[in-house]
């Protein structure tokens, strides 16, 4: 379901319209939203970014120009989240607030990986595929692992890779 809410920017491709769950959000033109994906009021996707099958943006998130979101990400916006208040009362959008997270312009985040709120993915960055990320990525680092660590720099990748394919 499409929300008339949503903002969406020329040329943007949701593969399955009927199969989304978009509410008060800002999808910049021509980026690509697949099937099973919800994004909240208040989450904003930049331009030419691909978001994958049955991936979560929650609220607070902004995601910048260019980048790609693997199949089934998670994303929080809650650092201590219940269900109850102290009283046993039921909580309502009024006891908790919404912890910001942002995704730099041309970082990739890989499938099913988990992005806790309140932190920032540097641009260019590499997040592999199942990690946890729990604190802020550097601009280009290529992180992975529970939770996230540095393992590398994106920059160099396509260097690392011609050297083990060069058997020459």
């Amino acid at each position: 379901m499409i929300k008339e809410n949503v903002v969406l920017g020329e040329g943007v491709a949701i593969y399955h319209p009927q199969l989304v769950n978009l509410y008060g959000c800002t999808i910049g033109e021509g980026s690509r939203i697949g099937t099973f994906v919800e994004i909240q009021k208040g989450a904003s996707v930049g331009a030419r970014c691909k978001i994958s099958s049955h991936t979560f943006i929650c609220e607070g998130v902004d995601i910048e120009d260019g980048v790609f979101i693997g199949h089934g990400v998670m994303f929080t916006n809650d650092i201590y989240p219940r269900a109850v208040n102290p009283d046993g009362g039921l909580q309502t959008e009024e006891d908790w607030r919404v912890i910001k997270t942002r995704v730099k312009a041309g970082a990739s985040i890989g499938s099913n990986a988990t992005i806790l709120c309140g932190i920032t993915i540097g641009e260019g960055a590499l997040i592999g595929a199942g990690a946890v990320v729990t604190r802020d990525v550097p601009d280009y680092a290529i992180v992975a692992g529970v939770p996230a660590r540095v393992v590398g720099d994106a920059r160099t990748r396509g260097k690392e890779y011609e050297s083990m394919t060069n058997f020459g």
